[in-house]
């Protein structure tokens, strides 16, 4: 069983869908920017463009691998939600342990949203979102054993 929390690429072979062989190159894995950091900053795999109220999608082009009892929290960067109102558009990212083991290797999408009215404009290689992991804990009456048999969505 992991011990700890472990970020890694998905296969070229996933992320082609989303992306070139140059933007899969790339690719930078999260990691905190202080020593007192709580959250592991998500860097733009290619130039990010939001106009005033559009929404886009971010192949992130990373898979999270962390003990079965973490998850890992999605958040966007709080200078970000300041300046842009730049929000998620799940409110909060939630990664499951077992999504690692899903069809697309647990790649990592972020979907938000430009809530200001100014373009924001994010550059290839900048943080734009950040995660901290978390363990969580289960109910005394918890009886659930059902496995997770794909990606984004599919416990639904």
């Amino acid at each position: 069983m992991r011990t700890k929390a472990k970020f890694e690429k998905v296969t070229f072979a996933t992320f082609s869908a989303n992306g070139s062989q140059e933007t899969y190159d790339n690719i930078k894995l999260p990691k905190r920017a202080t020593v007192k950091s709580a959250g592991y900053d998500f860097y733009a795999p290619t130039t990010i463009t939001i106009a005033p109220l559009e929404t886009v999608t971010v192949a992130t082009g990373v898979r999270a691998l962390m003990p079965d009892d973490w998850c890992l929290m999605i958040y966007p960067r709080s200078g970000l939600g300041f300046k842009y109102k730049l929000r998620l558009n799940n409110t909060v990212g939630i990664i499951d342990a077992d999504y690692s083991d899903s069809d697309n290797e647990g790649h990592i999408f972020i979907r938000m949203t430009n809530e200001s009215d100014k373009l924001l404009e994010i550059p290839q290689g900048s943080a734009f979102a950040q995660g901290i992991f978390m363990k969580y804990l289960l109910t005394e009456d918890d009886d659930t054993t059902a496995s997770r048999n794909g990606g984004l969505g599919s416990t639904d």
